[in-house]
C-alpha cells in the first residue's frame, strides 16, 4: 500500500511508479509484488513479454481493466474489454472494417477533413502570419471530425470557431480531459476497483451514452428513409449486422459507434500532439519530413492517395520514435486465466496462478538503454530500414502485440499520416516558450497528458525565415 501511495496522492504517474520498480530489478527476468492485496508479476525481459502476449496468449488473453455492464452497457462491448467468442467476433468485424480495401474508401473522408483542417488553419493565421495553438486541442478537432466524416458520414462541426455543445469533440472530450472526476475515476478503475462497488461511477458519462444511442437511432431512420448506401464505418457495421442476424441490435450498433469514436478520436489526437511537439522541438527532423511529403506528393499530382501515404516511410519513423518516447499505453495489464509456467532466461521460474495480474512496463522498456542507444534522444533514424532489424521487437509496443494488437492501428496511422502531410506541406511548427521542457506528464490520467499543454507557433512555410 505504501508503495502505491504516491500514485494515489497523484504525486507521480502510474507508469513512473513501475518504471522505478523496473530499473531496480533489471538483473531479473521478472519480479513479483502485491497490487494492494492482489498478487502481481512484472515481466521485465522481452522474451517473457512475447510469451505473455503471443506464445502463451491463451493463458493471458484477458485484459485487467473491467467494466460493469450495468454501469457501462456500451463500453463493455468495446473489443478491449471483451473476451472469448464475443471478442473473436468483434475482432473479425473490425479486421474486415480496416482492411486495405476499406481504408482506401475511408481515405476519401479523411482527405475531405484534411482540406477542412487546412481551411481552419488558414483562417486562424489570417493576415498575422503566425498563430500560437495548443496541439492537443488542435489535433482533437481533426480526429473528431475524421470520426464524424469517416465513421458516420456527418459533419462533426469540429472546425467552427465557436464549437457548439453538440460537436463531436465537445461530446467526447469529457471522457479523458483532466478533471477531478476523471482523476478519481482513474483511481477507482485502475488502482481501487473494489471501491467502485460503493461509488458505482461509470467510465462513460451518461450524456455521452445518450448521444451515441441517439446518433445511431437517427442514422438508422435517415438511411431507411433515404435508402442511401454510404461508404462509412457505420454503414459497414449495419451490413455486417444484417449478415449475422435477423434483426438489428441498436445497442450493439451504438457500442460499435462509440468504440470507433473514442478509439479514433482520443488516442490518435494524443499521438499527433506528441509528434507535433517533437517536430517543433527538432527543426531538422521537421525539415526532412517536409521534404519527403513534398517529394512524394509531387509524384501524385499533389493528391493524398493511399499509395502516397504508404511511401512516406520517414513519417512512419517519426511517428514510431515519438511513440517510443511517449507511449499511449505506458503500462499493459493482463490477468492470468489458466495456470501456467513462466521461465526467464536467468533461470527464474514462476508458476502463475489464475487471477494473477501480469504487468508489462511498456514505457520502461521503451526507455531502457539495453535496447535503445541514447534512449532519451529523439532519433527517427533508429527506425530506418538499415537499423530497425536491430530493434528488439517485444521491447517496442506502441500498439501492443500478439492477437490483441490494436485492431484499429492501420486506420489510426492512415488518419495521422494524412494530417501530418496536410500540415507540413503548407505550414511550419516552432516550439512556444510556454511549453514546459522537459515534458512533465500529469498523474491520474488514462492517457499521457503534458502538464501545461503542448503549445507551438504555426506559420505558413513559405514565410519562414
Amino acid at each position: 500500500m505504501a508503495r502505491m501511495l504516491p500514485v494515489l496522492c497523484l504525486r507521480i504517474t502510474y507508469a513512473e511508479r513501475f518504471s522505478r520498480m523496473y530499473k531496480k530489478n533489471k538483473d531479473f527476468s521478472m519480479v513479483g509484488f502485491y497490487d494492494f492485496l492482489s498478487p502481481a508479476l512484472m515481466i521485465i525481459e522481452p522474451g517473457l513479454v512475447k510469451t505473455v502476449l503471443q506464445t502463451n496468449f491463451a493463458s493471458f488473453q484477458q485484459n485487467y481493466l473491467k467494466i460493469d455492464p450495468k454501469l457501462d452497457p456500451l463500453s463493455v462491448q468495446n473489443p478491449f474489454f471483451t473476451t472469448g467468442e464475443k471478442w473473436m467476433t468483434g475482432r473479425k468485424r473490425l479486421t474486415y472494417a480496416f482492411s486495405s480495401m476499406r481504408l482506401k474508401i475511408l481515405l476519401e473522408s479523411v482527405k475531405l477533413v484534411c482540406e477542412e483542417f487546412e481551411g481552419f488553419l488558414d483562417k486562424k493565421l489570417g493576415k498575422a502570419g503566425e498563430v500560437e495553438l495548443e496541439l492537443k486541442s488542435l489535433f482533437s478537432r481533426y480526429t473528431a471530425q475524421v470520426v464524424a466524416r469517416a465513421g458516420f458520414g456527418v459533419d462533426g462541426l469540429c472546425f467552427e470557431e465557436q464549437e457548439s455543445k453538440s460537436s463531436f469533440r465537445n461530446i467526447t472530450k469529457d471522457i479523458f480531459k483532466p478533471s477531478t472526476r476523471n482523476s478519481f475515476l482513474f483511481e477507482l478503475v485502475l488502482l481501487l476497483p473494489f471501491l467502485n462497488k460503493i461509488f458505482r461511477m461509470s467510465f462513460i458519462p451518461k450524456h455521452v451514452d445518450r448521444f451515441f444511442r441517439g446518433l445511431v437511432a437517427d442514422l438508422m431512420q435517415q438511411r431507411r428513409t433515404e435508402n442511401v448506401i454510404r461508404n462509412d464505418f457505420f454503414q459497414l457495421m449495419i451490413e455486417l449486422e444484417r449478415m449475422e442476424s435477423d434483426k438489428f441490435d441498436i445497442e450493439v450498433l451504438a457500442a460499435h459507434a462509440m468504440s470507433f469514436a473514442l478509439d479514433g478520436y482520443e488516442t490518435s489526437s494524443s499521438v499527433l500532439s506528441f509528434v507535433g511537439f517533437q517536430l517543433a522541438a527538432h527543426p531538422e527532423g521537421q525539415g526532412k519530413l517536409r521534404e519527403e511529403v513534398t517529394s512524394v506528393l509531387s509524384r501524385y499530382d499533389g493528391v493524398l492517395t493511399y499509395e502516397a501515404l504508404k511511401e512516406m516511410t520517414y513519417m512512419d519513423q517519426v511517428i514510431n520514435e515519438s511513440q517510443r518516447l511517449t507511449s499511449m499505453a505506458q503500462v499493459m495489464l493482463k490477468i492470468c486465466t489458466t495456470k501456467c509456467e513462466l521461465k526467464g532466461s536467468d533461470g527464474l521460474v514462476c508458476f502463475v496462478e489464475p487471477g494473477t495480474i501480469i504487468m508489462i512496463p511498456v514505457q520502461a522498456l521503451h526507455e531502457d538503454p539495453q535496447f535503445w542507444e541514447n534512449p532519451e534522444v529523439f532519433d527517427p533514424e533508429r527506425f530506418s530500414s538499415d537499423w530497425k532489424q536491430n530493434i528488439e521487437r517485444f521491447a517496442f509496443l506502441p500498439f501492443g502485440e500478439g492477437p490483441r494488437i490494436c485492431v484499429g492501428m492501420r486506420m489510426a496511422l492512415l488518419q495521422m499520416k494524412g494530417c501530418l502531410a496536410a500540415l507540413l506541406r503548407k505550414y511550419s511548427l516552432e516550439l512556444s516558450p510556454r511549453t514546459q521542457v522537459p515534458l512533465k506528464l500529469l498523474s491520474g490520467m488514462f492517457l499521457p497528458t503534458a502538464e501545461g499543454g503542448l503549445r507551438v507557433f504555426i506559420r505558413p512555410f513559405n514565410n519562414c525565415t
